[in-house]
C-alpha cells in the first residue's frame, strides 16, 4: 500500500468520526439579526410585592433557595441559607427586612436568606425595579438579581444572569449593574458590568432597575442609566436572554468576591431592606 492509500486509509475513519459527531450537535437555527428598536413599558406595575403586610414573605409570590455552598452557590460562600425564618426575613413597617447573622447554624457560622419567586413569578423581558437599601460592613454580599427559570441552554454561565443591584461590604456605596452569558462573564475576564458611586447607599433607599427587552438590556440607578447591553444577532453564547427568568434577593456572607477582603463579625448582624419589587411590561409595539 503507497503513502497515499495509506493515508487515505487513516483518514478514512477520522472524517466518519468528525461527520459523525457534527450530526449529533444540537440543531440550533442562526438567530435573525435584531431590528435597532426602542422599547416602553406600561406604567403600572404587572406584578409586584410592596411589602405592606406583617410577618413572612408572601408565599404566593417567594419561595426559599435553602443549604449551604454544597448546595451549588459556587462562590465559596460561608453562610446558611434558612427557610421561613423570621430571624432572618421578615416583612414590616412597609419593608422587607433580609438579615444575616453570626451564628453556629447547621455546622456554618452565619445564617442569611435567599428568596426566590421561581416557579411563582417568572419573566421575560420588562422593566423591574426594586428601592432597596443595602448593608454596610466588610464580607456582606447583598444582591438583587434574576437568573433563568428553565435553563435551556445549560449550566451557568451559558443560560445567562442578570443582576440589578450588587454591593461587597469593602467597597463601600459601590453598586454594581452586570450580565453574564457563556461569551460574556467574569471567568474568562469579558463580564459586562457597570459600576456607580452613591455616598448613601447603606443609610438611603435608591431605585435600581433593569429595562429587558428583545435588543438591549439597560440598567439605572435613581433613572440615571449606567449600564447598556445590545443583542448582537449572534446567538445564545452572547444573548440567552430570550428565556424567562425570576427574581433572587439575598444577602451572602463572604465568597470569592464578597470575602476578598475578609469579613468582619462586628458587622453582624446586617440587613438589607427593601422597599418594594416591581415588573412593569414591554410596550409591543
Amino acid at each position: 500500500m503507497n503513502t497515499y492509500h495509506m493515508t487515505s486509509f487513516l483518514l478514512f475513519p477520522l472524517l466518519l468520526f468528525a461527520c459523525s459527531k457534527e450530526v449529533r450537535k444540537p440543531n440550533i437555527p442562526a438567530p435573525e439579526p435584531p431590528q435597532a428598536k426602542e422599547y416602553t413599558f406600561e406604567n403600572t406595575p404587572s406584578w409586584s410585592d410592596e411589602f405592606d403586610y406583617e410577618g413572612l414573605p408572601d408565599g404566593s409570590k417567594w419561595g426559599y433557595d435553602i443549604g449551604s455552598e454544597n448546595n451549588g452557590w459556587g462562590n465559596n460562600e460561608l453562610q446558611y441559607y434558612t427557610e421561613k425564618r423570621l430571624e432572618n426575613v421578615r416583612v414590616g413597617d412597609g419593608v422587607l427586612t433580609i438579615t444575616a447573622i453570626k451564628e453556629d447554624y447547621e455546622g456554618l457560622d452565619y445564617t442569611s436568606a435567599r428568596l426566590v419567586s421561581r416557579g411563582k413569578a417568572d419573566f421575560l423581558y420588562g422593566r423591574f425595579e426594586v428601592k432597596a437599601k443595602v448593608p454596610p460592613g466588610i464580607g456582606t454580599w447583598p444582591a438583587v438579581w434574576m437568573l433563568p427559570t428553565d435553563w435551556a441552554y445549560g449550566g451557568w454561565p451559558a443560560s445567562g444572569e442578570i443582576d440589578i443591584l450588587e454591593h461587597v461590604g469593602y467597597d463601600q456605596d459601590v453598586v454594581h449593574i452586570s450580565v453574564h452569558t457563556e461569551a460574556y462573564n467574569h471567568a474568562i475576564g469579558t463580564q459586562k458590568t457597570s459600576t456607580k458611586r452613591i455616598e448613601n447607599a447603606t443609610t438611603d433607599f435608591h431605585r435600581y432597575r433593569i429595562d429587558w427587552t428583545p435588543n438591549y438590556i439597560r440598567g439605572y440607578v435613581d433613572d440615571l442609566q449606567i449600564f447598556s447591553f445590545s443583542n448582537e444577532g449572534t446567538g445564545f453564547r452572547a444573548w440567552p436572554f430570550d428565556k424567562k427568568f425570576h427574581w433572587l434577593v439575598n444577602i451572602a456572607v463572604g465568597g470569592n468576591w464578597g470575602g476578598q477582603q475578609g469579613v468582619d463579625d462586628s458587622a453582624f448582624p446586617a440587613s438589607m431592606e427593601v422597599d418594594y419589587v416591581r415588573v412593569y411590561n414591554m410596550i409591543e409595539n
